[in-house]
């Protein structure tokens, strides 16, 4: 099998995720040797959100600046941030500032969001979301690498702002989330890497990547790399065809981090959180979690 390395989706809402069961997930990535821990986000989780992701819902910013002094080899990132939420010039420095904190660990993964009302309860517009993480980028890209920048643009006009913190080499890891043409060019011009969430496999081999590579073409820039989301879910019997990846018998799963490894990808995280808020038992899950390391 192509090299992958694998990373897992840590808990970070819902009343189980207590500090000491984030923290136990994080030793439990680190001591089994997974190579990263991403974490999600939402500022104002409304009933819309909450059918999905339950309260409270730990800042993935605060939480990995703890965790990253708890660890020491695992790589600490998001999966995703949903950039149009928070002023670009703090999210620039908050995830230099971690990067530096953690010893270079830190990977940016980046969304636009999809939740309206969680929109419109923090005082923004949903159906500009996608010009607004462009902006987002463009200012966070240039705050990595230049020690004063200016913007003038929709809802970002500002004059010679310090940017410090610069992380060595002017970039940090930044990973580009979404599945759109849109979110394909914009992985593209500022990501390096892609990272979609729950891809179909015949999607990702005949649509995405081939996408990935015209746009790369196209515009003269490097292809990114490929980090990949899909959902960890064992069962006893077989799951159907048209099961999604990551959801069925051990040696379907393995079959899957396998197939997107041949497909070139270079991380792939699993999610062991469930569709729908329930009960959850983390010990299970991280058994699960352990038994396809072990397969691999």
């Amino acid at each position: 099998m192509t090299a992958v390395r694998l990373g897992l989706n840590l808990p970070n809402f819902g009343l189980e995720a207590e500090p000491a069961a984030m923290l136990g997930w994080a030793r439990f990535a680190e001591q089994e040797g997974f190579d990263l821990v991403v974490v999600s986000d939402h500022v104002a989780p409304t009933p819309e959100v909450a059918a999905t992701y339950p309260a409270p819902f730990h800042d993935p910013f605060v939480l990995l600046g703890w965790l990253a002094g708890q660890t020491s080899t695992v790589r600490l990132g998001t999966s995703v941030v949903v950039l149009p939420y928070r002023h670009p010039l703090h999210t620039a420095r908050m995830s230099a500032m971690l990067h530096d904190y953690s010893d270079g660990r830190f990977v940016l993964g980046v969304g636009t969001g999809w939740a309206r009302t969680e929109f419109a309860a923090l005082g923004l517009d949903s159906a500009v979301r996608g010009r607004a993480t462009d902006a987002a980028l463009d200012v966070i890209t240039r705050a990595w690498a230049e020690p004063l920048i200016s913007a003038h643009a929709e809802g970002l006009d500002f004059t010679d702002v310090a940017t410090a913190p610069n992380p060595p080499g002017g970039a940090l890891p930044l990973w580009v989330g979404g599945q759109s043409r849109a979110a394909i060019r914009r992985a593209v011009r500022y990501g390096s890497a892609w990272h979609p969430i729950n891809p179909e496999l015949d999607w990702l081999r005949d649509t995405g990547l081939p996408a990935l590579v015209a746009e790369a073409a196209a515009t003269g820039r490097d292809v990114p790399s490929l980090a990949v989301r899909i959902k960890a879910r064992l069962q006893p019997d077989p799951a159907p065809a048209d099961r999604p990846l990551g959801v069925g018998t051990l040696d379907q799963v393995v079959g899957d981090v396998r197939a997107l490894a041949e497909l070139g990808a270079a991380d792939v995280v699993l999610d062991t959180n469930p569709d729908r808020p329930r009960e959850r038992d983390f010990a299970a899950e991280q058994r699960d979690l352990k038994l396809i390391l072990d397969a691999l």
